[in-house]
């Protein structure tokens, strides 16, 4: 089974934690990451100023954050597959810090 490679090669901010992500192949995904926001990682990117310093990787081609915070970009491009496995994680990561 191959996995597919993907590039993100820009994105826009749409509104607050919602990105438009383009891809090497021409598509694109606007993603809502607040429901996402949780756990040790990417728990620091509720602050919608730690949020906003997302940037392209040159080297990996995803997003990435200051505090080390980054998604798959084969992830990202097939986000409506992988969302609610996401949205569970960061509910039990909610779970295990209350």
């Amino acid at each position: 089974m191959r996995h597919p490679i993907h590039a993100v090669r820009s994105f826009d901010i749409v509104s607050a934690y919602t990105l438009r992500v383009h891809f090497d192949d021409g598509s694109e995904q606007t993603i809502d990451f607040r429901p996402v926001l949780a756990g040790k990682l990417f728990g620091p990117l509720r602050d919608l100023h730690v949020f906003e310093q997302a940037r392209v990787d040159p080297e990996a081609h995803t997003l990435v954050w200051p505090n080390g915070a980054d998604f798959d970009p084969a992830t990202l491009h097939e986000w409506p597959a992988h969302e609610a496995a996401f949205r569970e994680l960061a509910r039990w990561w909610e779970a295990i810090s209350a």
